[in-house]
């Protein structure tokens, strides 16, 4: 055992007020828990200034950051002093140090914009979210399959294995607008397979589905010909969260004895009827509306709009408000929508990553704040490969400066993005494991402009947006 583990350990004891104040000492796999007799007599200003020590939580144990591999060295030594026998805690993370700061500024900032829109948004993601592993196999088979097609002239198409690996891809998405709809129905409180009836009504099948498609069949008001599967994804969302509505709202009324009986089919007739004139004409007009958004973005202000959308999405992230892009991501990878299943919108999102990776090298590399680097570079791996929330919370965004510089830096990237028209097969990472799901044949030009992204963070924040005094605030060593 170094001397260094030694020297830490008695330094740690001595803040805590001795060997005698010490009940039980336990390691997990980043922290020392210390089950202490009296908290008072704990110097945890005290404990945070040790070099060594990457912070202190005080939970139902004193926990002290010490990070993988040093805290079982530290913690043996700790176990010498005390004379208690060394314990094992649950496991923790290699990540905990940043994932506690991250977590109390994600959740301060949670409180600060904790408006009825941000809710509403939160509400509209968690009925896609549970989608997107489904999401993501079926995106991949699709991508994957394209090119096999492709490459061989469809030579397989008539092997009853590969069929069945393509009926993961196309079943998906036909029968989306199903589980969107149970999603939203459960979400808001309602019956999960009402809303998946509601669903049906927005499945592009074809008027040969239904009873009277041999009929002139004509909507009321307008006078034009009934079609089915009219709004998508859209007007299933909808209709999800309008039958829970109306379940709920009948349910007050309904005898107990009638209710298994009547609020059921009572709520799917009348907002069936309701969906047919009223939510699918709303979500038909606000599905062209998006794409029309969209194509704006991408393909009238070209370079421009990505620099738009990468630079401005960490700012999105950080007030809730990028939930709403959580629906737009499903429907362009659907392979019945215009895009034909070929994401444009995400590898520019993508690299707003990676200007936070460029800032929190800048960061690193400029500030001679000790305890400061250790953080920043525990979060970094981790936010190479696309989970990019610990680098947010825990340093850019409390910095101000550095957030900033982060999210203009992002933007290159989002051009580079933009005029290589990146597209990805389907979603649900980021960073390098972006390449994954990126469109064949894309993947090099992909990690081009990841390159750009950090390049452009780095360079920014290393000019403007690395201020030690503010370091040094919020970080004292």
């Amino acid at each position: 055992m170094s001397k260094t583990e030694q020297v830490l350990a008695e330094q740690i004891l001595e803040k805590v007020g001795g060997p005698e104040n010490v009940a039980a000492n336990l390691i997990c796999m980043t922290r020392l828990r210390l089950h202490v007799k009296d908290l008072n007599k704990v110097n945890i200003d005290g404990i945070k200034k040790i070099d060594g020590v990457l912070g202190v939580v005080n939970a139902d144990t004193l926990q002290v950051v010490l990070g993988p591999g040093k805290v079982t060295k530290v913690g043996n030594e700790f176990s010498k002093l005390t004379g208690l026998p060394l314990g094992e805690a649950e496991e923790g993370n290699a990540l905990d140090e940043v994932k506690e700061q991250a977590a109390k500024n994600k959740a301060a900032q949670k409180a600060k914009y904790d408006k009825p829109l941000q809710r509403g948004l939160h509400h509209i993601a968690n009925v896609f979210i549970p989608l997107l592993p489904g999401i993501i196999a079926a995106g991949l088979v699709n991508g994957i399959t394209n090119v096999i097609d492709f490459q061989t002239g469809s030579a397989f198409s008539n092997d009853w294995w590969y069929l069945t690996i393509k009926t993961i891809g196309w079943g998906l998405f036909a029968f989306l607008p199903i589980f969107i709809g149970m999603n939203a129905a459960k979400e808001f409180k309602g019956t999960a397979i009402l809303g998946g009836i509601g669903g049906v009504f927005c499945l592009n099948l074809g008027l040969a589905s239904f009873p009277l498609s041999s009929l002139a069949v004509s909507m009321p008001i307008t006078n034009k010909p009934y079609v089915a599967g009219v709004g998508g994804l859209l007007t299933a969302l909808f209709m999800g969260i309008f039958i829970a509505w109306t379940e709920k709202t009948i349910r007050k009324f309904m005898p107990n004895v009638l209710d298994t009986f009547l609020t059921p089919i009572i709520t799917l007739i009348f907002c069936a009827l309701i969906s047919v004139v009223f939510l699918q004409p709303v979500g038909s007009w606000l599905t062209n509306a998006i794409y029309i958004a969209m194509d704006f973005l991408y393909n009238k202000l070209s370079w421009f709009g990505g620099y738009l959308l990468s630079s401005s999405f960490l700012a999105l992230v950080s007030v809730g408000l990028h939930q709403a892009l959580t629906p737009i991501h499903v429907m362009l990878n659907d392979p019945s929508g215009p895009t034909h299943g070929i994401n444009y919108l995400l590898p520019i999102l993508m690299m707003a990553g990676g200007g936070q990776v460029g800032a929190g090298l800048a960061l690193f590399f400029k500030s001679k704040n000790k305890r400061f680097k250790k953080l920043v570079m525990s979060s970094i791996p981790v936010a190479v490969l696309g989970v990019g929330e610990p680098l947010m919370y825990a340093v850019t965004l409390p910095l101000g400066k550095a957030f900033i510089t982060a999210s203009l830096g992002a933007g290159f990237g989002g051009i580079a993005a933009s005029l290589f028209h990146l597209g990805t097969v389907s979603q649900g990472v980021s960073g390098l494991f972006g390449l994954l799901i990126m469109q064949p044949g894309k993947q090099l030009l992909f990690l081009l402009a990841l390159l750009i992204s950090y390049a452009g963070g780095f360079i920014l924040t290393w000019l403007f947006g690395a201020d030690e005094d503010r370091i040094n605030e919020l970080f004292p060593e």
